[in-house]
């Protein structure tokens, strides 16, 4: 059962953004996080400070927008992945307080798609208009059921797969998969091929230790190959301090787009590297995804 609602037509000023941002149909967008050696997010580089290989060719950047700017330069499209499984009956408060405070600090985003997930999956987009009806939705349903990760994962990505500009998911989850019928496997493989910054807030305080380790290295992983954070909060105070940091990385964003020299429509993988020119940064932190998959020609009919 998916269901998609509170979809609104962009308004003038988004449409000229994203025409702006979508030059060419084969741009490869890059949405980069910089690090530095103490852990500070660095703000203030420009497009001459960065340099884009793919598959260890330097490609020519056609489009940059740094920090803050992304967020009106580039539609923004951010969604919450919400565990509404049983398990979540110690946590569910916690996380419905912190999640609407969060989409609160957002203003700018173009419009924030809320999956629910138990032992079924429940998909809604909703634009700025209608907060209201979203915080209704978040804070009115009860845990119940099993856990469907991985199919909430898929069905987002398949949703948001034609929109474009800048997507950020948050998951906020306390535990492993333990009702989807697509593998881990196949979710790390659609994660490969999305280009979605993905951040994970882990609920994991009343689960076993052996199964915090392993929930704990999944989170992190579906983190870490789309260039997002993974948290592990144990008490309020820790939810508001992963959220400052989810924040910050969103100011601190740098969006970039490339026409890649190779033209071919192949389908196949293509790794990206994003290197500084700095040399005061070269042990700087670059998050982003490691590449992406090239357009398949259409066949003819």
């Amino acid at each position: 059962m998916v269901l998609l609602a509170g979809l609104a037509s962009l308004a003038p000023a988004a449409l000229i953004a994203q025409n702006r941002f979508r030059a060419d149909v084969d741009l490869v967008s890059m949405t980069v996080t910089i690090a530095g050696e103490k852990g500070q997010l660095v703000t203030d580089l420009e497009q001459q400070d960065f340099e884009i290989y793919e598959e260890g060719q330097l490609q020519s950047v056609q489009f940059f927008a740094r920090g803050a700017e992304s967020g009106t330069a580039v539609p923004m499209h951010l969604a919450l992945l919400f565990d509404t499984s049983g398990s979540m009956g110690q946590d569910i408060q916690l996380s419905r307080t912190s999640a609407i405070k969060f989409l609160n600090a957002v203003p700018y985003a173009q419009d924030m798609t809320l999956v629910e997930f138990d032992t079924e999956v429940r998909l809604s987009r909703y634009s700025q208009d209608d907060f209201a009806r979203l915080v209704e939705r978040i804070r009115g349903r009860k845990p119940y059921g099993f856990t469907a990760l991985y199919d909430a994962l898929g069905t987002y990505l398949a949703s948001v797969s034609e929109l474009v500009g800048r997507k950020v998911l948050i998951i906020y989850t306390d535990g492993g998969d333990t009702r989807s019928s697509m593998s881990w496997s196949e979710t790390l493989s659609l994660l490969k091929a999305s280009d979605v910054t993905i951040h994970s807030i882990g609920f994991l305080n009343h689960q076993s230790s052996s199964a915090q380790f392993a929930q704990k290295r999944q989170l992190q992983q579906i983190a870490e190959m789309t260039g997002g954070r993974a948290f592990f909060p144990r008490d309020g105070k820790d939810v508001d301090l992963a959220y400052d940091s989810i924040l910050a990385e969103l100011e601190a964003q740098y969006v970039m787009g490339y026409i890649s020299t190779d033209p071919r429509m192949d389908g196949r993988w293509r790794k990206v590297e994003v290197k500084l020119k700095r040399p005061e940064l070269k042990r700087a932190q670059i998050r982003t995804r490691p590449g992406y998959f090239a357009r398949r020609r259409e066949p003819v009919p």
